[in-house]
């Protein structure tokens, strides 16, 4: 039952609003259908739908093979929705999760309640960055892999683990050996740990890489990600080279330019395609505001046979 749902284009790239119709109810929208509307559009906005914790986390699971989380946030009402907490300063462009290799493919918003002012969600398509980069960029960034290496405290990475083991063991029970199991046979990460309990990782992969609908290549990643929960990653080349400080500052002036706001209205939901993507956050001028976060990996079967928009 989609025809109920008014789809509109959002803001100047392929994005999309999803307009509540002649049901107010998010069950009524066929997982396949929002999927397919996904891979088009890169993120989607729904607003006019009936919407509290409840309803946002059964959206979530309708689409979604697994729910993974970030350890350094609370769950609010059940194992689906997490707080957004990270100060009120701007937060820079990143994929969520996209500097560990534990990276979903989507990303999840529920905006229970709308600041007055500031606090836009900010939205940057990949595939539009590599499309205007120039040929230094692409030729550096298409043949090298980035590394990113990073500190995480023990509880941290301990509650991750436990979390990815579905409660089969507790966190105080769990092993390096744990987190060693889930990186398993994985070349491109690295991992240490540390006397103090801590461990240290070393993830690489590509800055411009495909995406969970198709091979076209998306300029997304987390160089200029945040870091308030955590230690701020040192992020090179693979062959622990420097970023050229010259493309930084490309790159940088470029996503700028084609970076969007998600206004938020109380009660939306936005969908975000983790692998094509990034998101940040403006400056938070208005504090009561109540956003929650949710990260997951999508059925398989729904991405079967579905090619994104503008392959090729």
């Amino acid at each position: 039952m989609t025809s109920s749902a008014e789809v509109r284009p959002y803001g100047t790239a392929a994005g999309k609003l999803v307009l509540a119709g002649g049901t107010d109810s998010l069950g009524a929208l066929d997982p396949s259908w929002v999927t397919g509307l996904l891979a088009d559009s890169g993120f989607l906005l729904f607003r006019g739908f009936r919407t509290d914790l409840e309803e946002f986390s059964v959206f979530v699971k309708a689409h979604s093979a697994r729910i993974t989380l970030d350890p350094a946030r609370s769950f609010h009402g059940g194992e689906v929705a997490q707080k957004v907490d990270a100060g009120t300063a701007a937060v820079g462009l990143h994929l969520e999760n996209g500097n560990s290799p534990f990276g979903p493919d989507l990303t999840w918003f529920f905006c229970e309640k709308a600041a007055s002012a500031g606090s836009q969600t900010t939205v940057c398509d990949g595939y539009r960055v590599w499309d205007a980069s120039s040929p230094r960029a692409r030729e550096v960034f298409g043949s090298s892999p980035i590394t990113y290496t990073r500190r995480v405290e023990e509880a941290k990475w301990k509650a991750f683990v436990a979390h990815q083991l579905e409660g089969r063991k507790d966190p105080v029970d769990i092993t390096f050996a744990d987190m060693e199991a889930l990186v398993g046979a994985d070349p491109h990460t690295r991992l240490a740990l540390e006397e103090d309990g801590a461990i240290r990782y070393a993830y690489t992969t590509g800055a411009a890489h495909s995406t969970l609908f198709g091979t076209r290549l998306a300029w997304a990643n987390s160089i200029f990600g945040p870091s308030y929960n955590y230690e701020m990653p040192r992020i090179t080349l693979q062959d622990g080279e420097e970023i050229p400080a010259d493309l930084r500052a490309e790159l940088k002036a470029l996503t700028d330019e084609l970076t969007e706001d998600i206004d938020w209205q109380d009660g939306d939901i936005a969908l975000i395609d983790n692998t094509r993507v990034m998101h940040g956050r403006r400056e938070i001028l208005d504090t009561d505001r109540t956003i929650y976060n949710a990260q997951s990996y999508i059925r398989r079967e729904l991405v079967d046979g579905v090619t994104a928009g503008g392959e090729g």
